[in-house]
């Protein structure tokens, strides 16, 4: 239930399962399948206006239906080679951006009730634009009512309403609610971005000797490093739909998956930060500390900039189209991280203003930048 898939589908096909908390989506019916028989979709459309087979097999009536008809398909450019064709289609059906967004449509209120929210869409069941549900009744009643002269003002007015509708509208949008990232992974940018840059800040000052590192600042470091790191990863367990499996991830891990490689970067760091504390706790020699800190300072800035490629696999959206991604997640490590240096070692109100201001603008940028491209039409 971590929505990385989703996220990653170019063609917006997969779902949270309400009563399963993971994601599904069509899988052709594999149990008809394996049995030779048909797709329900197949066998259910009462024109024929769908058709399956073997595109592996040259001979098979769906070849030979394929090379005899012009088709196209869907986002080809995503290299996701589909095999799901069209047959003569219209632009409208393939590209969502030649249609007007609105904000409501005939069959989009799950909008109110998916994914997380689903339990909630009875309450919405009924809602409709009653308005032009009326209007359209209407008019069909009357025109199979009404005297052929009559029927003919009435097409004569649809004809005309057909006209004025301007470009095709939508019947249909992708939910924004329940399917995506929310303020859980905002938060969880954020958490890590202070616990990864402060610690990356704080020793690269160190090491330039801008600053003196005392025990009450190497404590002060550390704690708040574990805290916004404990909490990066409390964040991460509550934004799954199915929390109680979050071991998998490490587990059962996918080492093509940048949510693997990420959590392995989160333990390393989090390793180095409890050995510095053990150091501190048992009162070693701080040489101890600085040898930590050259493991802790790449962890530090894995831990912050992870996320950009964690983002760039989702093709579905236009992160992985950004090359300045990881820039930006440097960036706002950096920033955040010299914010949070200057709570540790400064009590003037000046600086106490001015590093409000950064975690602001740090915190409206991430939210941006985790927003945004969700929002935007899959095309």
């Amino acid at each position: 239930g971590c929505k990385s898939c989703m996220q990653a589908c170019p063609y917006d096909a997969l779902y949270i399962d309400p009563n399963k908390g993971t994601a599904a989506k069509c899988n052709y019916c594999a149990h008809r399948i394996e049995h030779s028989y048909e797709p329900s979709c197949v066998i259910v459309c009462p024109t024929e206006a769908i058709i399956s087979g073997d595109l592996d097999d040259s001979n098979s009536s769906i070849s030979g239906y394929l090379r005899d008809h012009e088709t196209t398909v869907r986002k080809p450019e995503s290299g996701a080679k589909p095999n799901v064709f069209y047959v003569e289609t219209s632009e409208e059906m393939l590209d969502p951006h030649a249609t007007e967004r609105d904000g409501e449509y005939l069959w989009t209120e799950q909008a109110a009730g998916v994914g997380h929210f689903a339990k909630y869409a009875e309450n919405r069941a009924g809602a409709a634009d009653t308005q032009s549900m009326i209007v359209q009744l209407a008019l069909e009643k009357k025109a199979r009512a009404a005297a052929p002269r009559d029927q003919a003002i009435i097409r004569d007015v649809m004809a005309k309403l057909n006209e004025d509708a301007g470009k095709p509208k939508r019947t249909y949008d992708q939910p924004s609610k329940g399917v995506l990232w929310g303020w859980e992974v905002t938060a969880y940018i954020l958490t890590k971005a202070i616990a990864a840059g402060t610690y990356l800040v704080a020793m690269l000052a160190m090491f330039a000797g801008l600053i003196e590192m005392t025990d009450d600042l190497w404590w002060g470091l550390i704690i708040g490093c574990t805290a916004f790191l404990g909490l990066t990863g409390l964040l991460l367990v509550k934004d799954l739909d199915r929390p109680e499996r979050f071991l998998y991830v490490l587990l059962r891990p996918n080492w093509d998956s940048w949510l693997v490689k990420g959590a392995y970067v989160l333990a390393g760091f989090g390793a180095v930060l409890a050995c510095s504390a053990a150091v501190l706790f048992f009162g070693l020699n701080q040489d101890y500390l600085e040898y930590l800190a050259y493991a802790g300072i790449p962890l530090a800035i894995l831990t912050g900039v992870y996320t950009a490629w964690l983002f760039g696999q989702a093709q579905g959206r236009s992160w992985s189209n950004d090359n300045l991604l990881l820039l930006k997640f440097f960036t706002e490590m950096i920033v955040i991280g010299f914010a949070s240096l200057i709570l540790l070692t400064s009590s003037s109100a000046t600086y106490l203003v001015m590093a409000a201001v950064l975690y602001y603008l740090v915190a409206k940028h991430a939210h941006h930048l985790v927003i945004e491209p969700q929002m935007e039409t899959l095309h």
